[in-house]
């Protein structure tokens, strides 16, 4: 009984200030009455300062809204049920007025754009999205879940899948748990490997140089397209007839034709930024 008093008084301090304040008050009276049957006086002034001074339902009961990791994965697969059919309750009751959303684009969204995005996938589209390997930190006012999500996406009958690793940060205000910050990721996945012909790899072979004594080697081996610099050999996937990708490595290796016919460059393609490598033999 003493506990319930308490958790009301906590929970609903700011709508019911008076009347919880009285609660209390009679909670006080009935233990020092007691203590003062029991003849412990000293007791009678540390009982009603220790109510007072410390957090009740916290120290005594509990924190009676306190989250825990399984409340914040079941609110987070709600959004991301909500996602194929384009429901934005979800998203409007656990994103904070304020948050910051920034997605696995680069896009950095306020709640009203957020909110805006989320739309029914088109006819002919399905898919879900999955919470996986949640992690979380809580501590007082604030959760931190880390966790990946997996995706799969139907497009009239061809199966994609994609991953992601989100990190949203919870902030309790008001007695209510809202997403106050989420930042997206999508990891690399290689791309398929196709097919050309090996006898094509004679173009490419040949030693190409960036600065003085700053070269790479490209050659073919066993049918094989690789590249080395500094003993270090990696092998040249083909994605295309003559862009190539190494297992891992975001970004591609391509190969430059000049107007003779032959091939004068190595062009390193990082995030759409080249760094081209001059044949020189």
């Amino acid at each position: 009984m003493f506990c319930n008093r308490l958790a009301i008084w906590s929970t609903h301090r700011s709508e019911k200030q008076s009347a919880a304040a009285t609660d209390i008050l009679l909670v006080v009276v009935e233990q020092v009455e007691k203590l003062s049957s029991m003849n412990i006086r000293p007791l009678i002034l540390i009982f009603p300062l220790t109510l007072f001074f410390f957090s009740p339902t916290q120290s005594i009961c509990g924190d009676p809204v306190a989250i825990t990791q399984e409340e914040l994965v079941r609110r987070t697969q709600e959004l991301f049920d909500a996602v194929v059919p384009g429901n934005k309750e979800p998203w409007q009751k656990y994103f904070a007025d304020d948050c910051i959303f920034a997605d696995e684009k680069g896009r950095n969204l306020n709640k009203a754009q957020l909110i805006a995005d989320i739309t029914p996938l088109p006819k002919g589209y399905s898919g879900t999205i999955k919470v996986a390997k949640p992690q979380s930190v809580i501590h007082g006012d604030t959760a931190i879940l880390s966790y990946d999500l997996d995706e799969t996406e139907t497009i009239f009958g061809q199966k994609l899948t994609a991953r992601y690793h989100v990190t949203d940060t919870w902030l309790r205000r008001n007695g209510g748990w809202q997403i106050i910050s989420s930042q997206a990721m999508r990891y690399y996945e290689d791309p398929a490997v196709a097919r050309i012909d090996p006898k094509k790899f004679a173009d490419f072979s040949g030693t190409y140089e960036l600065a003085p004594d700053q070269t790479r080697r490209v050659f073919s081996e066993s049918e094989s397209l690789y590249v080395e610099r500094n003993g270090k050999r990696e092998q040249l996937l083909p994605e295309g007839s003559e862009i190539f990708f190494r297992k891992g490595v975001e970004g591609r290796i391509l190969f430059r034709y000049a107007d003779n016919g032959k091939v004068d460059a190595l062009i390193d393609r990082r995030n759409n930024e080249d760094v081209v490598w001059r044949r020189v033999n």
